[in-house]
């Protein structure tokens, strides 16, 4: 006897949209968060077209719209030599209703669909729960569950972890986790400051390249996210001082202006994809199957297309009596094959185009942007790719 026809292990933003997708689905489900309430995390905050487009569908758009900032244009900006090359999503607006990125703080959709699911008729979410053992057999898993006073045992038919970058699932499974960890730290500094006022043209994204100190700056409705490259051997005490934070300011501003922020956070930054992430009846997406660098807000949008294309073949098990392992492992050769061959490529490619030293490696990869942004061409399949259409299309494709 089973419990629940799939329980998802983690309450952020992919564990919500694969609960969420399952149970409009119709099937039952259940979401355990570890935490005690929806975690106000800043990590991720720009949703793609292809995003948004999926959000769509499952009828939360709507309110998630008002929350965030419609951002069609980005740039990057070469900081030597004062260039602006702009990107304009709008030009994609025959491809996607939707031809923009949305600015929107990752945890406003968790506490929709967490609050969603707590109202469904297929749906249950519990926090203060975490996933601490589980075993499958041919007709379903048993799962463990910490609780605050009790260890709960449950049933499914399958597991899915969205447990984050410390998926305790994952590591249960013993899969090997393939990649390296960059030898930086990532520091992000948000502030109530209108940096609008001390750039021209300043869009809602912005890359910064520079060799010496590669920055991005992102807008999100009520503060500016300040992202930049920290040196590993730095304490994070002395990375999150007042000092660091005005000096920091004072580079970016070139003068001393008094700043306030809001929120200083220090990430440790990978490039690493799962061996699989269909292990019988136990699955793994988002974080907990992949990880990459922020450049490119590709991340969390690419566990999200994890979320929809699991839901959508379990359903098509559970539901219609679909065979589970070709369903399973084409969600794997999909997923993983779109993480290899794009999202892990792009994302290294972003931060060297940022940080690149070497003179001649800097100039032929500014020579190449300038290239794409004034082809109209080329920028229209640049704009493509990065907003992640062609790594949907090119997962539509894997049999």
């Amino acid at each position: 006897m089973t419990d629940f026809d799939v329980i998802v292990a983690g309450g952020g933003p992919v564990g919500t949209v694969a609960g969420y997708a399952l149970a409009e689905a119709g099937l039952k489900v259940l979401v355990v968060e570890s935490d005690s309430h929806p975690v106000e995390d800043l990590r991720a905050s720009t949703f793609h077209p292809p995003s948004l487009e999926m959000l769509d569908r499952l009828g939360v758009l709507d309110e998630m719209l008002p929350m965030g900032l419609k951002a069609p244009v980005y740039q990057y900006r070469i900081r030597q030599t004062g260039e602006v090359l702009a990107f304009d999503l709008g030009e994609l607006a025959d491809a996607t209703p939707f031809p923009f990125r949305l600015q929107c703080e990752q945890w406003k959709l968790s506490r929709l669909l967490a609050q969603r699911l707590a109202a469904h008729g297929n749906g249950e979410i519990r926090f203060s729960r975490r996933v601490v053992h589980f075993s499958q057999d041919s007709d379903g898993v048993s799962v463990a569950l910490e609780a605050p006073t009790a260890i709960e045992q449950l049933r499914c038919r399958y597991l899915v972890a969205a447990d984050g970058a410390n998926s305790i699932v994952r590591k249960w499974l013993g899969v090997e986790f393939d990649g390296f960890t960059y030898p930086e730290k990532f520091l992000c500094l948000s502030t109530t400051l209108p940096l609008e006022q001390h750039f021209e043209r300043l869009a809602y994204v912005n890359y910064v390249a520079d060799p010496a100190d590669w920055h991005v700056l992102l807008r999100v409705p009520s503060l500016w996210r300040v992202l930049v490259s920290a040196d590993e051997a730095t304490s994070d005490t002395e990375l999150k001082s007042d000092a660091n934070k005005d000096a920091i300011f004072g580079r970016l501003l070139g003068q001393d202006v008094p700043v306030d922020t809001v929120h200083r956070t220090i990430y440790r930054v990978h490039q690493r994809v799962a061996r699989r992430y269909d292990h019988g009846r136990v699955l793994l997406i988002g974080d907990a199957a992949h990880l990459n660098n922020p450049l490119g807000g590709l991340g969390m949008n690419s566990g999200i297309h994890d979320a929809i294309n699991l839901a959508d073949k379990l359903a098509k098990i559970v539901l219609e009596g679909a065979a589970p392992d070709p369903q399973l492992g084409q969600f794997d050769r999909q997923r993983r094959t779109v993480m290899h061959n794009f999202i892990q490529a792009q994302t290294i490619a972003n931060k060297k185009l940022m940080e690149a030293s070497d003179p001649v490696a800097r100039e032929n990869y500014y020579a190449g942007m300038r290239a794409v942004n004034t082809d109209k061409d080329k920028r229209r399949d640049y704009l493509y790719n990065q907003a992640m259409f062609k790594s949907l299309d090119d997962a539509a494709a894997i049999a």
